[in-house]
């Protein structure tokens, strides 16, 4: 397995309800998120927002679709949530947001290994190219997220 460590922040001009809101609710991200094809809820979250499992399918650039369960492990409404992925990726994902002054910056943190035997192969003379593509998905949903929205994105990296 190939390990991969990515760190994406959003900065919207909007206060942290309505991104929290949008970014919880993972069966709607095919409508707003290029490059999200589709979301199949697999388990219900509990009442606290955990143990929830669904099924995500990515599509980017690259001419293949990547696709992988994800669990919620923690939700802190509104300022965390964490899940941990198994599939054709496998590792933990962790939303983190912050708002002042009417802006809210939401962090990814993705820290993941690839398991497509394809891929590990590759990753050595890939891996620039998988991490452009990552962001590229990632800039998208930010993006996404703000037309969503209605507010400005204010800065993406």
């Amino acid at each position: 397995m190939t390990r991969y460590r990515f760190l994406t922040t959003w900065v919207l001009e909007s206060p942290v309800g309505p991104v929290w809101d949008a970014i919880y609710d993972t069966d709607s991200w095919p409508g707003w998120w290029p490059g999200v094809t589709r979301v199949v809820e697999l388990a219900p979250r509990g009442p606290d927002g955990v143990g929830g499992l669904s099924r995500f399918t990515f599509r980017s650039r690259l001419p293949y679709d990547l696709e992988f369960d994800m669990r919620s492990t923690r939700v802190e409404r509104p300022h965390l949530m964490e899940g941990s992925a198994t599939g054709e990726l496998d590792g933990v994902g962790r939303w983190r947001f912050f708002e002042g002054a009417g802006t809210t910056a939401v962090t990814y943190e993705w820290n993941v290994g690839t398991t497509r035997r394809w891929m590990n192969a590759i990753a050595p003379l890939a891996r620039p190219v998988f991490a452009w593509n990552h962001d590229h998905v990632m800039r998208g949903g930010g993006e996404g997220l703000a037309r969503l929205l209605g507010v400005r994105m204010l800065a993406a990296d």
